[in-house]
């Protein structure tokens, strides 16, 4: 329950509860979702389909009819200026006992240019004045209505506890000619117009971006300051003989990259480096030979994947590509023995293992090294920054190598990953891959056809839903399941996170050896798989999924180089659900497909920092406001530099305070 009572209702401070909010700063933190706009619509070149605002009178009778179990009801409505246009409304049946007299309405519908007439959203008593077109419309849950939550924000402006503190320095409050925090606020739950918005937003994003990257900047500055308590100089001579040995050439990308890892690597300081790259672009072997120098220098090395799949397919291409050196390699998951992984956090301790591959168990309080000198991360979005710091400090200031398969444009790395340094892969080793991505609905032909012609080359297939069980109008991976184990007998698997570990061993197995052609799954199969003969991807109700994670699992198919088919079935018609599938459609870039993926969805999933507590970008949006950000850097680089200033000291005493909860924060 809440510290204090916000209402005398217990329904509403429960609701209030549930939603984080504890104070009345709180309360005023909490912002609209959207603003409805009660602006007078001009009266002519209406266009299909749009929202209109209509002041004006009821005129003649209302006339209802029924259709089964809903009721039509049509009237006309003339505007104040005098013109009249036919109104539908269905299901108001409170409208025929309305009052008609000299009262204005203000009438809210869409219009149809078709039909000329009038489908009516809202009909409110009087003229809205001018000071309130704009109506904050908030996210609750359905125990709290909006009106209710005007109301309270309206207390908490009167009631509330503190000041609300602007902590950016005055100087740059002046700089860019910022308003109060608490202007701001005001502004936000009582616009005016349009650009009270703006100016509003300008203050939150401008302090979310300037906390960011001060905060980032002070970890970086902390990280550079780590030394390793042993140094060794790698031998690079021996890393050229191992790179010459391996069956594969590296690409150009590959190679400056590595040359910038090995470079951290010998350097006093700790390395924090991400290593970023689309889908097939061979992070993984750059990451196998920076394990090798490791080895070089005798140190151990721990790769920590997100799944036991992703891990043991890690630990199978390490063994083979290390059977000829004498580096020593195990696989540590939570499915392992007891009396097996007891053995291998042993012979850890002792250093008679060199490389360790785990998942999440690698975490755990009794896994020592003798002497870590790398940790890398694979899929690091996975893992919230309070893990990764936290494997990395398993060793006494190991270098520490994050790999992530969803890349962004260098400039957005550098500003999202500001504690980090940050390589990028570009090039394909092999050719880019085909293939061809479609919009279908669930029953075209098509993809039946595509299933069996497939199956008959002995090619597999990922079928692929968001939810285990049934969901509201969300199919399940059990229900996709039974029905295509009708479609094709014996030939389908079924894989999700609520099998044990045998069963999904087993059905990983089946789907790879070729034992059943299909596998139907959930988005466990989105990282890492690497199963030559798949071909083709399904993907049902695909609007569940961010763009990157959709280009995520059509990366699991056409890694032969041969044509790939990825299928995304979707029966729906709304235009933003269809625009972004489309952005699949129409591009494989995986930079692109992120870049489109953040404007839409915000950078938290792609940061990792949404699950560790150290930063949530509630307010910016890192590619709309990128300009902003940049500045925003720089500001706060001069912060750093002058941080004794005295027009500093609350940013800089915030931005430590949050990095110190992060830190200490259970993970």
């Amino acid at each position: 329950m809440n510290k204090f009572y916000f209402s005398k209702s217990q329904r509403i401070n429960l609701a209030l509860d549930k939603m984080g909010i504890s104070s009345f700063n709180d309360l005023l933190l909490h912002l609209p979702r959207k603003y409805e706009s009660f602006m007078p619509t001009r009266e002519y070149n209406l266009e299909h389909k749009e929202r209109v605002v209509f002041h004006g009178f009821i005129a003649g009778e209302f006339v209802s009819t029924r259709f089964n179990k809903v009721q039509l009801t049509r009237f006309t409505f003339t505007t104040l200026n005098g013109n009249s246009f036919q109104v539908e409304a269905w299901n108001r049946q409170y409208l025929i006992h309305l009052k008609k007299d000299e009262t204005p309405f203000t009438l809210v519908a869409y219009y149809d240019y078709f039909k000329n007439k009038l489908t009516l959203l809202s009909l409110t008593k009087g003229v809205i004045e001018k000071d309130d077109y704009l109506r904050p419309i908030y996210s609750l849950p359905m125990a709290l209505s909006n009106f209710e939550y005007i109301r309270l924000v309206e207390r908490a402006f009167l009631k509330k506890e503190d000041e609300i503190e602007t902590i950016i320095p005055t100087n740059l409050v002046e700089k860019y000619k910022l308003i109060s925090k608490e202007e701001a606020l005001k502004l936000l739950h009582r616009p005016k117009s349009n650009d009270d918005i703006h100016q509003g937003l300008r203050v939150l994003k401008y302090e979310e971006c300037l906390l960011f990257s001060l905060k980032t900047l002070v970890i970086r500055k902390q990280n550079k300051q780590l030394i390793k308590n042993k140094h060794q100089f790698i031998n690079l001579e021996k890393v050229k003989q191992f790179i010459n040995s391996l069956p594969f050439t590296l690409t150009n990308d590959q190679k400056t990259s590595l040359n910038e890892i090995l470079k951290d690597m010998n350097e006093q300081s700790l390395m924090y480096r991400l290593l970023q790259g689309d889908v097939g672009t061979g992070k993984t072997l750059v990451s196998l030979i920076a394990m090798y120098a490791n080895f070089l220098r005798n140190d151990q090395a721990a790769l920590m994947a997100p799944t036991d799949a992703l891990a043991r397919q890690h630990f199978k291409t390490l063994r083979k590509l290390f059977e000829k050196t004498n580096v020593r390699i195990a696989l540590l998951v939570g499915a392992t023995p007891k009396k097996e992984a007891y053995q291998i956090k042993l012979a850890l301790i002792n250093h008679q293992i060199d490389i360790v591959v785990g998942t999440h168990a690698l975490f755990s309080s009794d896994v020592t090294f003798s002497s870590l000198g790398l940790a890398i991360i694979d899929e690091q979005h996975r893992f919230g920054v309070n893990q990764r710091l936290l494997l990395a400090s398993k060793g006494e200031h190991a270098d520490l190598l994050l790999m992530s398969a969803t890349p962004i444009p260098r400039t957005l790395a550098l500003t999202l990953y500001g504690d980090l340094d940050v390589s990028t892969l570009n090039e394909f080793p092999f050719q880019k891959r085909n293939i061809v991505t479609k919009i279908i609905k669930e029953n075209d032909q098509l993809l039946f056809q595509t299933i069996k012609e497939e199956i008959a080359k002995d090619k597999r297939i990922f079928v692929v839903a968001p939810v285990i069980d049934e969901g509201l109008n969300i199919i399940s991976v059990n229900e996709l399941f039974e029905k295509f184990k009708l479609l094709f007998p014996q030939q389908v698997s079924l894989l999700h996170g609520q099998m044990n570990i045998d069963e999904k061993t087993l059905a990983l197995s089946d789907f790879q050896s070729g034992r059943t052609s299909i596998i139907v799954s959930t988005s466990v199969i989105e990282v890492g798989l690497d199963i030559k003969e798949a071909s083709t991807m399904i993907i049902y109700n695909p609007t569940s999924f961010g763009l990157a994670s959709l280009h995520q699992l059509r990366g699991r198919i056409g890694r032969d180089g041969n044509l790939g088919y990825c299928y995304l079935i979707y029966s729906g018609d709304d235009e933003d659900d269809l625009d972004k599938l489309n952005v699949l459609v129409k591009s494989e870039d995986g930079f692109f497909i992120a870049e489109e993926d953040l404007r839409r969805r915000g950078p938290g999933e792609l940061s990792g920092l949404r699950q560790s507590g150290i930063a949530n970008f509630e307010f910016v949006n890192l590619v709309d406001d990128f300009k902003m950000f940049m500045y925003a850097r720089k500001d706060a680089e001069n912060i750093i530099e002058n941080k004794d200033e005295k027009h500093n000291i609350s940013i800089v005493k915030k931005a430590l305070e949050e990095i110190s909860l992060a830190k200490f924060s259970n993970v």
